[in-house]
């Protein structure tokens, strides 16, 4: 009579996530502020015609 043993094996990771967090890979939103801008102006352009926020606040 044999007994088996089982060993719990760790689930396989991805390789290029660790390849990524080696040379400290991240976001790409510090690379278009032009981008950023337009997007916050075209955002407060849609609440003031929305109705949702008037032309006399401050931008916050």
């Amino acid at each position: 009579m044999s007994i088996k043993i089982k060993i719990p094996v760790a689930k396989p990771r991805n390789r290029l996530a660790l390849a990524g967090r080696l040379r400290r890979a991240g976001s790409h939103e510090g690379e278009q502020p032009a981008r950023r801008a337009r997007r916050a102006e075209k955002h407060s352009l849609h609440l003031l015609l929305s109705g949702r926020k008037t032309g006399r606040e401050e931008d916050s």
